[in-house]
């Protein structure tokens, strides 16, 4: 101990002769010409030592090879063991002093994780990830866990997720307390704890919303697995699938005062593209305000000649939509007759004028084939494709095969996702963590895939090894 206090003492004296220097007979900065510096600092002295042992003191100082600066340390810092009370961080010229405030637990190794958050003053040169390391026993824990989460719903990657870990647990701790070791995830989705012990820990994936560190909203993303991990398996792969129990609700307005502004007229938009109808799709008349009074018999579905065709026309529960539902034959003309007093919206505005659309089906040539073919699947699970287009699920059925065909199928680049439908309900469905029920999981396969028009698309489509 007197040896540390010395050399800490010794770095601060050193510390004050170039604080003299720098103020009474050169400025600090890098000089003028030359490349440009692209090297990071580098930690050449700590005190106490790197990987320490035995380790009893409050105060860490880490000497650098040049002058360096402090940021966003808060949201960079990563202390394992979790303590109830984060340490004072404060940097001055070329050291970082580190001050302990929770007292510290015996035969422990510890980890401080200061992330991204040190950089050189001149250049802004990063210091990747830089760790200290000590051990308040005889020796440093080496033992590590990683695996990787994903977003159950989506099969895609969340970074902003944490994962935790807790030892000698209940299985409430997650919601009572903060955990023992906590990490973050690449942009891989991908994580690792370093310096563990030999011991059993429960194991999360969090999206902390409100810096809690504990799962108190089933609106927040969650992953569990169902068992205690051993940090002594090594053939041990973890892999979890995070959801959201219940779906975020939105409160926010489309005006600054919190209102939805009301419009004058009654108005529509249809679903028809270059006034071309689907012919896998009913039509749809969109309005800008909810309906309050409708009557069907006014919108009419007819030929060219202008003969009632017998499409079904309804409305649906936001009344702010109208279907126009028919067995739409390819290249066929039609017309929709809406008669301008066929409905009326709250305020008792009917449509400003009666109007006929006329339009016609798309063609074969409109579309594309599709055809999939999946190098194995597990046809117990209930597989389900799903094309996504801008976040929005456009086709979907299940697999039944190796192949899934599909001769009309709309132009577009989607996402194609599976999802192991196991109670083949036709939809994914979340996990709940107080009944031990994990989330229904979904595959997104990496490379979008681009559907051409009068084109035969094919794709042979592989499977990752943990699928």
């Amino acid at each position: 101990m007197k040896n540390t206090i010395a050399g800490i003492l010794l770095l601060l004296l050193i510390e004050y002769v170039l604080i003299s220097i720098g103020s009474g007979c050169a400025q600090i900065g890098a000089p003028t010409g030359g490349p440009k510096d692209t090297i990071a600092p580098k930690l050449i002295k700590a005190l106490p030592d790197n990987n320490s042992v035995n380790f009893k003191g409050d105060k860490i100082v880490l000497l650098f090879d040049e002058y360096i600066d402090l940021q966003n340390v808060q949201s960079n810092l990563l202390v394992t063991p979790f303590p109830k009370n984060l340490p004072a961080i404060q940097s001055n010229l070329r050291t970082i002093s580190i001050r302990l405030k929770d007292s510290l637990l015996p035969n422990t190794t510890y980890s401080i994780n200061l992330g991204d958050a040190v950089k050189d003053v001149n250049e802004g040169n990063v210091f990747n990830n830089l760790v200290y390391t000590f051990s308040t026993g005889n020796f440093i824990d080496s033992l590590e866990l990683t695996g990787k989460v994903l977003m159950a719903e989506t099969g895609r990657i969340d970074s902003t997720l944490m994962v935790c870990l807790y030892k000698n647990a209940s299985d409430s701790d997650v919601v009572k307390r903060k955990p023992d070791y906590i990490t973050r995830l690449n942009s891989e989705g991908k994580f690792k704890f370093n310096f563990l012990p030999a011991a059993l820990f429960k194991i999360y994936a969090l999206k902390d919303g409100d810096g809690s560190k504990t799962y108190n909203s089933g609106t927040e993303a969650f992953a569990f697995i169902d068992k205690e991990i051993s940090t002594t398996d090594k053939n041990i792969s973890l892999l979890l699938f995070a959801y959201n129990e219940k779906k975020q609700v939105n409160t926010g307005s489309p005006t600054a005062s919190g209102k939805k502004q009301k419009e004058k007229k009654l108005r529509y938009t249809t679903t028809l593209v270059q006034q071309q109808q689907d012919v896998l799709q009913p039509m749809e008349l969109n309005f800008n305000m909810p309906v309050k009074n409708f009557n069907a018999d006014k919108i009419i579905l007819t030929d060219t000649f202008y003969k009632p065709v017998g499409a079904k026309v309804s409305i649906d529960s936001s009344r702010e939509k109208i279907s126009i539902n028919y067995s739409w034959k390819q290249d066929q003309k039609l017309m929709l007759i809406l008669s301008n007093d066929a409905l009326t919206d709250e305020n008792g505005n009917n449509l400003p004028q009666s109007d006929t659309i006329r339009f016609k089906c798309k063609t074969k040539e409109d579309y594309g084939t599709v055809l999939l073919i999946f190098d194995k699947t597990d046809l117990s699970k209930n597989p389900m494709i799903f094309f996504v287009e801008a976040d929005q699920v456009k086709h979907q059925a299940y697999l039944t095969g190796r192949e899934w065909n599909n001769t009309l199928f709309p132009p577009g680049e989607y996402e194609i996702r599976i999802l192991f439908d196991e109670n083949k309900n036709g939809k994914w469905d979340p996990g709940n963590y107080s009944l031990k029920i994990q989330p229904e999981k979904v595959y997104s396969f990496p490379q979008k895939m681009t559907v051409k028009s009068n084109w035969e698309n094919e794709r042979e489509m592989v499977w990752p090894n943990n699928y």
